[in-house]
């Protein structure tokens, strides 16, 4: 059975930090790319960060600079590190582990107030 449990989602003024955790289980975590999506009402999901199984990882443009994927395989855990928040980055952040398929964790929402 495959889990993948997030955490570190909450409220937060615009411009400060959070992190995320996602703690994956019954997978071989080092096979797997992981990544992070969010999504809001009548939104598509949209791709945040994404890191491969070798190290090499890729941002939404959004993001980019703001935001830092990084992966701990002793942990099976996948992080992702927000700072200068803005309102718009309000969502449901998922974690997802990629390899034959992909599994899906049920989201943490983060909030930023303006």
């Amino acid at each position: 059975q495959v889990q993948l449990v997030e955490s570190g989602g909450g409220l937060v003024q615009s411009g400060g930090s959070l992190k995320l955790s996602c703690v994956a289980s019954g997978i071989t975590f080092s096979r797997y790319a992981m990544a992070w999506y969010r999504q809001t009402p009548g939104n598509q999901r949209e791709l945040v960060a994404r890191i491969l199984i070798g190290g090499m990882t890729n941002y939404a443009d959004s993001v980019k600079g703001r935001f830092t994927i990084s992966r701990d395989n002793a942990r099976n855990t996948v992080y992702l590190q927000i700072n200068s928040l803005k309102p718009e980055d309000t969502a449901v952040y998922y974690c997802v582990a990629q390899w034959f398929r992909d599994y899906w964790g049920q989201g943490t929402q983060v909030t930023v107030s303006s």
